[in-house]
């Protein structure tokens, strides 16, 4: 791994795939700088760094906001290599606008200002929604191109556009290679994102939904991501994928490994329906976000099988198998929850 004096800058540093570049940059002897928000949570990645957490020192942080363009300027002084893992993952209503500033304009200016800055290597962290959804059962790799589909939720919508931003920024000479994770598994906040589920089934869940799909390990996420910059595999997308499987799986797996019941209960269209208006009126009271939308019921419903295969012919990558995945951050989870 390259030895460059610059350093990298690691943007979403504070969330799950952020925090884990973060370490393993540092673990492979690289500078980091890290840009946060003023307010960000670091619980995860006090949670990633568990075993290292010396290393937490040798971070140089920047206080800004990708949404900020002078921010992002002046964040990217001096910089080489960037990861651009800020995001936000959301499927509730009330997001839509921050969505679109965070996903997309905050890509818009990470590309533009590295343009201005002559940064040598991006890597951004978009997502498997960025391809779209449109034909169930069908496999889905690289070459797929987007399709409009009811499928497709804001998020992945502005993902997609973050996605646009890169593959101009790519014609206009930025080094770049895009990295598409499915449903990304870690140590994660265990209240919302994939660490709600581990969550849900500690709390009793019963119910499972129907379909099928993808999922990755961030360990896996920021090998990848940092392999093919390291590899210079610009100009290319590599979906980042382990293994698709059913819902029921995974939620059997996760109850295994929690010592719970396993799900027994299989969502129909019609209960599904039902649920996600629920939880929209629950919220509504309440002031909570949503666990279940109209978005997230829908595509839960559907058949999504992502092809891994180009990171593994390219550079030899082979994904955690989720089930081992599973076991290793039950383990986390339940010693956290020992510790309460």
């Amino acid at each position: 791994m390259s030895t460059t004096a610059a350093p990298c800058l690691v943007t979403g540093a504070t969330g799950l795939v952020g925090s884990r570049i973060c370490l393993d940059l540092l673990l492979a002897g690289r500078k980091v700088r890290a840009l946060r928000r003023a307010q960000s949570d670091w619980s995860i990645l006090h949670r990633t760094f568990a075993q290292y957490s010396s290393l937490l020192e040798e971070i140089d942080w920047f206080i800004g906001d990708v949404t900020e363009v002078l921010s992002v300027y002046e964040a990217l002084d001096g910089i080489e290599e960037v990861y651009h893992a800020a995001g936000l993952v959301s499927f509730d209503p009330k997001d839509r606008l921050r969505l679109y500033s965070t996903n997309s304009q905050g890509t818009t200016n990470m590309v533009n200002m590295s343009l201005e800055r002559g940064v040598k290597r991006f890597c951004h962290i978009s997502s498997v929604a960025a391809i779209g959804r449109s034909e169930q059962d069908a496999v889905i790799d690289e070459s797929v191109a987007w399709t409009n589909s009811s499928f497709n939720t804001e998020y992945a919508i502005s993902k997609y556009e973050a996605e646009r931003e890169v593959w101009r920024g790519i014609e206009e000479g930025l080094q770049a290679v895009i990295v598409n994770p499915s449903i990304i598994l870690g140590p994660g906040d265990w209240e919302k994102g994939s660490g709600l589920l581990f969550r849900a089934v500690w709390n009793g869940l019963r119910f499972y939904p129907s379909g099928t799909t993808g999922f990755v390990d961030v360990r896996d996420v920021s090998l990848a991501a940092i392999t093919l910059v390291e590899k210079r595999e610009f100009g290319k997308r590599f979906i980042l994928n382990s293994d698709s499987i059913p819902y029921r799986t995974v939620f059997t797996e996760i109850a295994n490994a929690l010592g719970k019941p396993p799900v027994s209960i299989r969502v129909s269209k019609m209960l599904s329906n039902f649920a996600w208006r629920f939880e929209k009126l629950r919220c509504m009271i309440t002031g909570a976000s949503p666990v279940l939308t109209r978005e997230t019921a829908h595509t839960s419903m559907g058949v999504w099988n992502y092809s891994g295969e180009r990171l593994t012919k390219t550079t030899g990558i082979r994904c955690i198998p989720i089930s081992q995945s599973i076991a290793d951050w039950a383990v986390v989870f339940l010693k956290e929850h020992s510790q309460r």
